[in-house]
Formats: structure tokens, sequence, C-alpha cells
């Protein structure tokens, strides 16, 4: 059986190519593609090349069982990490979950991105009525916006260089939002650190981001560095000696269970709702066109999913 799906050139690109797809072996399900989440790994592969198996956040239903799977039947809807952009494709059930039945349509049953949000969470030791703060405010940052509007902190606070993502933040949650492009650097800091801030989750992937969040948590407080800073990180040792705070990185690596249960139970339950944060939705035959938008200067991008037309 032939089907489509994407790679990725060794210095940068993508194309669409076809591949064969054999019968599903023992233990295997076969799943024709619904919808895949396009991860900031994806636009960091399209951009920069390097190796990075395309997609990871996909949604399908099963349409053939094969010997020694139990449980699961033809016709559920299903999510795993194995899901990428292909149109049909063989995985194992063992990183198979089975989806509730919901009027959630295919493209908002992203698994894969709430489960790092749950780890995120999960590193995270918050109490309540703790003052919680989020440096950057894409996809990921807005997702904590909503499950930490939901929690009983007391400020919550959201920072980002983009108003329009600002706006979006305050609509989804959070009390206070600061923009340290329109404010003086010193007074944000000020203004910050009189709260004080007991968590800071910096979802920013800069090291600007982690620098300011060193500077805003309170002392003893909590970083949790969320974000993948892709460039070289130095520290005043002195200030992080004083500040005394705990630093954390909670990437998918840190899990201290298996995150896609709960996961599912956001989504189902609308704790994390992602019709508002997915803001372009394509075709396979598209998806070259989006990446080039979304690493270009498209300022509406936050997240774009591919989907079966």
């Amino acid at each position: 059986m032939k089907t489509q799906t994407v790679r990725y050139g060794e210095n940068g690109g993508v194309e669409i190519i076809d591949i064969d797809v054999s019968a599903p072996q023992t233990g295997e399900v076969q799943v024709q593609h619904a919808a895949c989440g396009i991860c900031a790994w994806d636009l960091a592969t399209f951009r920069d090349g390097g190796y990075a198996p395309p997609g990871h956040e996909g949604v399908g239903y099963v349409t053939k069982v094969g010997s020694g799977v139990q449980d699961i039947e033809e016709g559920m809807r299903v999510a795993s990490v194995e899901l990428g952009f292909d149109g049909i494709k063989n995985c194992s059930t063992e990183d198979l979950y089975v989806l509730p039945e919901s009027d959630i349509a295919d493209e908002y049953w992203l698994v894969e991105p709430v489960s790092c949000v749950v780890t995120g969470l999960d590193n995270a030791p918050l109490r309540p009525a703790d003052n919680v703060a989020i440096i950057g405010c894409g996809f990921m940052g807005l997702m904590f916006v909503q499950a930490l509007s939901r929690f009983y902190t007391n400020d919550l606070i959201a920072i980002d260089l983009v108003e329009k993502r600002l706006k979006l933040a305050k609509s989804q949650g959070a009390q206070l939002t600061y923009n340290p492009k329109e404010i003086d650097t010193s007074e944000l800091i000020s203004e910050l650190r009189s709260r004080p801030i007991d968590v800071v989750f910096d979802c920013s992937g800069k090291a600007a981001g982690l620098n300011l969040a060193t500077k805003i948590v309170r002392q003893g407080g909590h970083i949790n560095l969320f974000g993948c800073i892709r460039e070289e990180v130095t520290f005043n040792g002195a200030a992080w000696h004083g500040g005394a705070f705990n630093l954390v990185s909670s990437s998918p690596g840190a899990k201290i269970r298996d995150p896609f249960p709960p996961a599912i139970r956001f989504l189902e339950r609308g704790i994390i709702d992602l019709k508002p944060l997915i803001t372009h939705i394509v075709s396979l035959e598209d998806y070259p066109r989006i990446l080039k938008e979304a690493t270009g200067e498209d300022s509406s991008y936050i997240k774009g999913v591919v989907k079966a037309m």
C-alpha cells in the first residue's frame, strides 16, 4: 500500500514523499492519519537542517488490527508519539492511547504537547495562593496560562514581547501581562519582585528569558526551565548563590509519571482548550508552505496542525 509523508533535508527544507506501508505485524495496529501538530522541533529542523523524525503529535483512527492485539478495535480514535504526518502508519500498541468519545475535533486532540505541560506542572512545587509568572506566551506558554488559571494561584503573570500573544494570554486567564519592550527593565524587575513571585515557568527558549527569570523570582523561589534554549547561557554565580532559588528542567525526560493519561483528561474536561491557540490548519500538501510562513515574518502564527482533508 502507498501513502505519503514528509522528509526533512539535511541542510533544511522539506519534501513530500511516497512510501510503502505493509500490513500491521503482531502487536501492531494500522492507523489512518487524522491530524498532527507542528512542533517547534519541526520548525527548527526545516529552518536549520539536522535530524528530527517528522511529527510526534499525531491523532488518527485505527483501520486494521494485527494479531495479538487486545482492547483496541477498528474505528477507535487514538493518539501516540509514533503518529506523525504519514497518511497511514503501523504503530505498536505499547505507545498508543485510546481517546474517549467526544465532540472535540481531531485537530484539537493534540495530546503530546499537553503531556509536556503535565510534566512541567509535575515538576513545580505549586502551593495555594502562589504568585506565578510565565515567560514566553507561545503555544506552550499559553497552555500553561490555561492550566494555571484553573489552579488556585494568586497573581498569574504573563510576559512576552508580542502584544497579540499577551492579549491572548489575558483572555485565557492571566491577570497581569508585561511586555519587556514596553517597560524599562529595571522598573519591570522592581515591580515583579515587589509581589513577590514564587514560581516562574520559563517557556521562552531564550537565554534572555532565563536571565529575566532569575531576576524576578523571589529569594528561595522556584524556576521551572521548560523551554529548550539552543544557545549558550552564562550566569552570575554570586546572584544565583544569593538568590537561593531552585532551578529544575522540566523537559519530557524529566517526567515522573506517564503524562499522557492526565493530558487526555485535561483535554476532555476543557482544562486545556486548544481551539483558541491553533492558528493554522493545513493539508499535507500545504505543509512546506506553512513551515516557510511560520519560520518567516508571520506574526499571527502560534500553532499549526496538518489535518487530513
